[in-house]
């Protein structure tokens, strides 16, 4: 499938960018090049020592911001395939900075969308949040609307040999940010801060997430937004599998916080069809037909909703610990 193939990351140097990286030049050894596309030179720096151009002489290490037009332009010359996964995502930081997340969520998503349509790139393929859904913070409205805009630019490509879709996940275990290495930091203490005992999220690994990124680039036509069905689990269940002993004490849900992540809506439902492995919500008015004819599966039912809350798989405490081990720290040991 990308064998051959010009691939652009933005973000790439992130916790996704860099598991992208390694399973793109495993899986896809004769790809053409790989540009890593990110302002931060040390993580390029950084990154460069484990993925160096002597040993994977596709790599490219492209520094520039996605709010810089000119300068995405000239990174995407050549360029067959966009993965956008470049975003600020802390949600108080959003609240506090709300201008700062609006250039690069919002108006970087409208550069990489123009940049796309102004040379040869036949695919694009965003990265959304669970957030996104009924947002009520700034960074899930902000992500909000550049789902939007990458679903609204299959409208205006024209004749263009070009599809935009978006993938849309909850928490990534072991990403940077994740909560746990918090928690097991604070569990040495004996006393682990939780927001809310009931509060619940989605989890996906980022191998996982990868791949839904790697089958959506090979199966989207365009418009769609893709949801996986994934596990959930409590946030005292992540407490429970890190310090079982420890005195779990509730701090109150930050501005912001949901108590449970929904990624898709009720108002989502009536544009929304099963194909399996995967939910696909599609624009109103959409030929729902024409995508089930593509993908098979069904319409879901009405009134439908997909959130953390009620879900039909939960992750364990022993599930926790393993996948703790699995994605976070391989030499983890339950703390007594």
């Amino acid at each position: 499938m990308l064998n051959r193939k010009s691939i652009l990351i933005t973000g790439g140097t992130g916790s996704f960018g860099k598991k992208f990286t390694e399973m793109i030049l495993s899986k896809y050894p004769e790809v053409e090049r790989l540009v890593i596309y990110s302002r931060d030179e040390l993580k390029q720096f950084d990154m460069s020592q484990k993925f160096n151009e002597k040993d994977y002489p596709q790599i490219r290490y492209f520094i520039g911001d996605v709010r810089d037009y000119p300068r995405f332009k000239r990174a995407c010359e050549g360029i067959d395939v966009i993965i956008h996964a470049a975003a600020l995502k802390q949600v108080p930081a959003a609240e506090y900075n709300p201008d700062e997340f609006i250039k690069t969520n919002i108006n970087g998503a409208q550069n990489v969308i123009d940049a796309a349509m102004a040379t040869d790139v036949k695919v694009v393929v965003a990265l959304s949040t669970d957030k996104a859904a009924a947002p009520i913070n700034l960074y899930g409205a902000t992500k909000l609307v550049s789902d939007k805009l990458f679903i609204a630019a299959n409208n205006m490509k024209g004749k263009r040999d070009l599809r935009f879709s978006v993938v849309r996940y909850g928490n990534v275990m072991g990403s940077r940010g994740s909560v746990i290495p918090f928690f097991m930091d604070k569990a040495k203490e004996g006393v682990i801060p939780i927001t809310h005992k009931d509060m619940t999220r989605f989890n996906i690994s980022l191998k996982d997430g990868v791949e839904m990124v790697l089958w959506a680039i090979e199966n989207a036509i365009g418009s769609e937004l893709f949801v996986p069905k994934i596990p959930s689990y409590k946030i005292e269940t992540i407490a429970k599998s890190i310090a079982p002993k420890a005195e779990l004490v509730d701090v109150g849900i930050r501005p912001g916080e949901k108590l449970h992540e929904e990624m898709i809506t009720v108002s989502d439902a009536m544009n929304t069809i099963d194909i399996g492995k995967y939910y696909v919500i599609l624009p109103s008015g959409a030929k729902i037909n024409k995508y089930i004819e593509h993908f098979g599966g069904k319409k879901v039912d009405e009134g439908f909703s997909y959130n953390s809350g009620e879900n039909d798989e939960w992750v364990s405490v022993d599930e926790m610990r393993d996948l703790i081990k699995t994605y976070v720290d391989p030499n983890f040991q339950v703390m007594q």
